[in-house]
């Protein structure tokens, strides 16, 4: 058996279908039906007409890429669905050979049936495995340090301890990497280390203070429900009034404890409130954020991140000495259409 990514979008912005619908997605909307192909020279020759302005380079790319995702994926192996829009990796175990589904949305037309077995947050992942499935690539066999035995004693709840010619199957031995992924990796490690409890909350509060509120935290212990009060104006007696919520831990809320957030908002005269939670939110949390709009909002690890990304000059010199992060220019790789 093996374990693959199986990238949903450069953007992630075919996860929920493939999530929702039990399949592993790629792109090449150009592309027509590949249940008849059987060599990689006539993937090649169909690409080329296909897509007659790309680099030769990206074609052998795409070649090894699409024809490891029809031929060379087989029914048991394992897959790796890197999330674009929460801080972890769905697992799944593929159940069906390659469909080519007309009536399916642009971008999800090439799909594997998938049983997906379990979301798992990034940190709960050891590192070099997390290296390992950050391949840019849209399809990439992952082959280092017993990664697909690892992945499967933690999905079964024990601890995990140059171009590609035309021929070969894209491994993360040999692809590119997603260069921002593998950073923010870092940085939430950290973050997860050394802010963890009462000063994660110190830091959001830190952030809120960015942005013009004044703010209140709670102290470590009991605290009603509210971690951080937050107001605008000198003494924050402003609108908009914020109740926050701060949860450090790994593991994902459901709707049950945003929903105990808007009684606490009542409670404290609140107007809006913040949760914000590290190990992120259940679907049922998504499906129901876009009706609480207007009251509440939702960070996860990657928003909080970006938030201190855009500002982190405003920070303190102690919160920059716990967190130093430097800005730094790199090439994007990877010319990937699925």
């Amino acid at each position: 058996m093996t374990l693959w990514v199986m990238r949903a979008g450069r953007y992630g912005e075919r996860e929920s279908f493939a999530l929702e619908n039990d399949v592993a997605v790629v792109g090449w909307d150009e592309v027509p039906d590949l249940s008849s192909l059987s060599t990689r020279p006539s993937l090649q020759e169909l690409l080329e007409k296909c897509y007659p302005e790309a680099k030769a380079g990206t074609i052998r790319s795409w070649v090894g890429q699409l024809f490891a995702f029809v031929r060379e994926v087989r029914a048991g192996d394992l897959v790796a669905l890197p999330l674009k829009a929460r801080p972890a990796i769905a697992f799944g175990e593929v159940k069906g050979p390659y469909k080519f589904s007309a009536e399916n949305p642009p971008g999800a037309r090439h799909v594997r049936a998938v049983e997906w077995i379990r979301e798992v947050p990034r940190g709960a992942i050891d590192q070099d495995i997390r290296f390992s499935l950050g391949s840019a690539m849209t399809v990439c066999k992952v082959q280092r340090n017993q990664a697909e035995e690892r992945i499967r004693s933690l999905l079964s709840g024990r601890s995990s301890t140059d171009t590609a010619p035309v021929g070969s199957t894209p491994t993360d031995s040999d692809s590119e990497f997603d260069v921002v992924e593998v950073a923010r990796d870092q940085v939430r490690s950290h973050i997860a280390r050394r802010f963890a409890g009462q000063a994660l909350a110190e830091l959001v509060a830190e952030l809120l203070r960015t942005d013009g509120c004044e703010t209140r935290v709670s102290p470590a212990g009991p605290d009603g429900g509210v971690d951080i009060l937050a107001g605008r104006g000198p003494l924050g007696f402003d609108a908009p009034r914020l109740a926050v919520q701060v949860k450090s831990g790994e593991a994902p809320m459901d709707i049950k404890v945003v929903r105990e957030l808007q009684g606490v908002m009542k409670n404290f005269g609140a107007e809006h409130g913040l949760f914000v939670a590290w190990g992120g939110f259940k679907d049922s949390v998504r499906r129901e954020a876009a009706r609480l709009f207007f009251e509440i909002r939702l960070w996860d690890a990657n928003d909080l991140v970006e938030q201190i990304e855009q500002h982190y000059d405003q920070l303190s010199e102690s919160t920059q000495a716990a967190l130093p992060l430097k800005r730094v220019w790199a090439l994007e790789v990877g010319e990937e259409e699925g």
